[in-house]
């Protein structure tokens, strides 16, 4: 059976990757051929992502492909994190860097909007957890402080989309990354037009939603003369970066969760349809776009960026790894101090360090000083919060769970793996560490015509990759740690 090679372009907050991945009898192997930085920049007194340097990065990506690989894809997709949007003027053009989502601007937007429409109504309408940069809330953000961009802009494109019309000139929406935004309406699936309109925000930016696993378009034709090759179809993927990671979840049956753990940590279950209940809102969780037809329905958690702040802090001294981090963490006592991942002091503070100490402080616990206590720290808390909303989700849901599924980057970490199953009391399934890749990768090839649905991309999956499983110890102890985990944060 022929090879079919595909590839994905996989932006996180801090990093973006392309992945060659070569399909040839039901299975799939995967090759990382560029790496690169993605950061903020601070101009203006605000954020922004410089999309045009994520562009040429792209691009270089495609050049190893086919320079380096001697491969030139048949398919690409794009996917990265949510909520994120760029403005194109009326020609076309970029109107600026896009904010990003960890910037002040939106610090009073949300109140603000809730004066207008109450949030339990908000809720009912979108079903989306509640964060103070959800795109609804940065558009509104946008039209009080910077009217003159709105007035100015002839379409709004979410990150990936705008990546996409940058290689390809062609505009669209899809679907999973459009439903972060908390603009759409979670029963049709598509914009919320009444709700925009109730703010007075504009709709004409707005672009028809396109569901993940279609083709596009093709790469703009001056692209393929530089690199002296003809059409490359581009597919719209699960364009939403933890869509993507839960198609590829190897899992079967329905007596399953997930969390997605990277620099968020995303934990929910996959249903057929959004739940818009009093108890969805009280607990924060969100309804979010999946692929054919599906609901991703989650909670947010702030993840591996309380430990990746903590690092960038510790490297300008002695550089470490992560897994290094991770051995660490066992020399430390467990369960001295706790926090709550999510308090809002951990968004984007100058220094991670201090925001742990000074939380531990606040809360009556003993300040963590050496690495192996804050790392500790941060682990014994995300696994925690993990029980924590575990509880929630299940109180919500009714659903009988047996197994988690741990997958992405944070998979990897055998120490809060192994925490985790002990915080749920449960089996964690850890793996595959590259979901988002695979998923996007295997849209492509439904797009393409090669992948049938979701059920024939999770067994190609499964027979591609290696999956570790985690079994519970000292429960007790655990057990006791989570009742005075929850007396802290609640």
């Amino acid at each position: 059976m022929p090879v079919t090679h595909l590839l994905a372009f996989d932006l996180g907050a801090s990093s973006g990757r392309a992945i060659l991945g070569s399909l040839a009898n039901d299975r799939i192997v995967l090759k990382e051929i560029h790496r690169f930085e993605n950061t903020m920049v601070y101009e203006e007194d605000h954020y922004h992502w410089d999309v045009m340097t994520l562009v040429s990065e792209l691009k270089k990506g495609l050049w190893k492909c086919i320079e380096k690989e001697g491969i030139t894809p048949q398919c690409i997709g794009i996917d990265t994190w949510g909520v994120d949007f760029g403005l194109l003027q009326t020609d076309g053009t970029l109107a600026r860097k896009p904010f990003a989502y960890r910037d002040s601007i939106t610090d009073t937007a949300m109140a603000e909007v809730f004066q207008r429409i109450p949030d339990e109504q908000l809720y009912a309408e979108t079903g989306i957890q509640f964060m103070q940069f959800n795109s609804l809330f940065q558009l509104w953000a946008l039209k009080k402080q910077y009217p003159d961009h709105l007035l100015s802009a002839g379409k709004i494109l979410f990150m990936p989309d705008l990546l996409s019309y940058l290689l390809t000139g062609i505009c669209y929406s899809e679907m999973t990354i459009a439903s972060t935004s908390q603009m759409l309406d979670p029963k049709t699936r598509q914009w919320h037009m009444n709700l925009l309109q109730q703010l007075r925000l504009p709709t004409h930016l707005l672009e028809d939603l396109v569901e993940p696993g279609t083709i596009v378009g093709h790469i703009l034709p001056e692209i393929q003369a530089e690199f002296g090759i003809g059409p490359v179809q581009v597919a719209a993927v699960a364009a939403h970066d933890t869509a993507s990671a839960i198609a590829a979840v190897p899992a079967c049956g329905s007596d399953w969760a997930y969390i997605s753990s990277g620099t968020w940590s995303l934990m929910g279950v996959e249903l057929d349809e959004p739940i818009l209940t009093p108890d969805s809102f009280r607990f924060s969780f969100t309804n979010e776009g999946g692929i054919e037809g599906s609901t991703r329905f989650l909670k947010n958690i702030t993840g591996m960026w309380l430990l990746q702040e903590c690092k960038r802090i510790w490297d300008l001294d002695k550089a470490h790894d992560y897994a290094s981090l991770a051995e660490m963490s066992k020399k430390a006592k467990g369960f001295r101090s706790l926090i709550d991942p999510d308090d809002p002091s951990f968004l984007n503070p100058e220094n991670m360090i201090h925001s742990i100490q000074n939380y531990c402080e606040k809360t009556n616990q003993p300040k963590p000083e050496t690495i192996p206590e804050i790392t500790r720290c941060i682990f014994d808390s995300l696994a925690l919060k993990y029980k924590y909303t575990l509880d929630q989700l299940l109180q919500i849901t009714g659903k009988k769970i047996n197994k988690m599924h741990l997958i992405g980057g944070g998979s990897q970490n055998q120490v809060l793996s192994q925490f985790t199953a002990n915080a749920l009391g449960m089996e964690v399934i850890a793996g595959p560490a590259e979901g988002t890749a695979l998923g996007n990768l295997l849209l492509q090839a439904k797009a393409i015509g090669q992948v049938k649905n979701k059920e024939a991309i999770r067994s190609i999956v499964k027979r591609s990759v290696e999956t570790k499983s985690y079994h519970p110890k000292q429960e007790a102890a655990w057990a006791k740690a989570y009742q005075r985990y929850k007396q802290i944060i609640e």
